[in-house]
């Protein structure tokens, strides 16, 4: 996990300040990477004479950029997340584990990271660190704001001030729940995907009702009210939820996939660490 995968970009270079930079994984230094055939639009300073002549061709050398990515983790820390994920543990643990994984790859492989968190109170942004221990700041920071939260969470809320206040390119993760999408937060993702890469994980709810009927505590988090014990194991009432929750899938990944924006969803802590590792070696193998 440590030497193989990293978080990979596909941005190209938008801004006059980024030089001869093609992309964010590519760009001037003095290690050589490979050649490729001339485009129309290469820099001519950039065609490798020598294999050109050897090959019959004009060829273009690529070396590896020595600059850093920046990943800023975007992280709903509501009271929503004080509920219960897939795997009957709370969410907000899986959301610290989340952004430690991710974190930790991030820190090992020489890139600075971000975080941006906050419910419908209030957002905040810690600056930008490198080090393992201003990571571990940073996960204790998300576990302190959802522990401290009595406002509900606000996605699109963090999406727009992400969509507004930063201008440096960034690879941004968004962590968040299984709340159904927006018009807005398709209108923030748009805005987002036209400056920064984007990563969506999301964190999936536990059930709110049980498959068999017993006596259960489960207590809705935002209005601390009580699941009928009738509730739990009744067809109707679970049907209806599953319908529900399909219909909410859909449109979500519908706007990922149309936005191509790099997605997982997260069911507890045991997977959650392969199922990331899945999505960076998926971006790993995309063309850029």
């Amino acid at each position: 996990m440590k030497s193989k995968l990293f978080i990979h970009s596909s941005k190209k270079s938008m801004h006059a300040l980024d030089g001869a930079y093609a992309s964010l994984l590519r760009g001037r230094s003095l290690d050589f990477e490979d050649l490729r055939p001339y485009e129309y639009g290469d820099q001519v300073r950039d065609i490798d004479w020598r294999a050109t002549a050897k090959h019959g061709e004009p060829l273009v050398k690529r070396t590896k950029a020595t600059r850093m990515h920046t990943v800023l983790f975007v992280v709903d820390t509501g009271r929503g997340m004080k509920a219960l994920a897939e795997d009957e543990r709370p969410k907000s643990e899986l959301a610290v584990l989340v952004a430690g994984a991710l974190g930790f790859l991030t820190v090992r492989h020489g890139d600075d990271f971000s975080m941006v968190h906050g419910d419908a109170s209030g957002i905040q942004r810690l600056a930008p660190s490198g080090t393992e221990g201003g990571l571990e700041h940073a996960l204790r920071r998300i576990q302190r704001a959802v522990d401290a939260s009595t406002a509900p969470n606000d996605r699109d809320a963090l999406l727009g001030y992400v969509a507004r206040t930063i201008a440096r390119r960034m690879i941004v993760v968004i962590v968040t729940d299984e709340e159904p999408t927006t018009d807005e937060t398709e209108r923030m993702l748009r805005r987002l995907k036209v400056q920064h890469d984007v990563l969506w994980v999301t964190l999936r709810d536990a059930d709110p009702v049980l498959h068999t009927r017993a006596h259960s505590a489960r207590r809705d988090v935002d209005t601390s009210w009580r699941v009928p014990d009738f509730a739990h194991g009744d067809p109707a009432i679970m049907a209806e939820l599953a319908a529900q929750e399909a219909a909410d899938i859909a449109r979500r990944d519908d706007l990922l996939r149309r936005l191509e924006i790099s997605h997982t969803e997260i069911e507890g802590q045991d997977s959650a660490v392969p199922a990331l590792l899945r999505m960076l070696n998926r971006r790993s193998h995309a063309r850029l």
